[in-house]
């Protein structure tokens, strides 16, 4: 069982409503179609306060890769349901990959 804690885990936190949701999760698969490696993709949809705390969630929508926010933005203090703000832009394709492609890579040189 060494390979296990090679799989990369991609999750997608979100909620209905929000303008970015949709288009983020588009732009994560497309990511992961273009990567070719084994990855775990989620998908959560976030609806209810007590999910947003035991999540720490950061906002709609949220990426994270083995559970690190693809901002690398630190926990919120108050998880709260609201729309995320990116502001330089929610994330291209080509960003959402390069993260993944850190997180393969530091897991290699251990």
């Amino acid at each position: 069982g060494k390979m296990t804690s090679k799989k990369i885990n991609v999750q997608v936190q979100h909620f209905v409503g929000c303008p970015n949701s949709g288009e983020m999760i588009e732009r994560v698969k497309e990511a992961i179609n273009q990567l070719q490696f084994e990855i775990e993709y989620e998908e959560i949809l976030v609806d209810t306060p007590e999910l947003s705390r035991q999540l720490n969630f950061c906002g709609s929508p949220t990426v994270l890769v083995n559970e690190i926010d693809l901002e690398n933005l630190p926990e919120p203090q108050e998880a709260n349901l609201a729309c995320r703000y990116y502001r330089n832009g929610l994330p291209t394709v080509e960003g959402i990959k390069n993260f993944i492609m850190q997180k393969v890579n530091s897991k290699e040189r251990r």
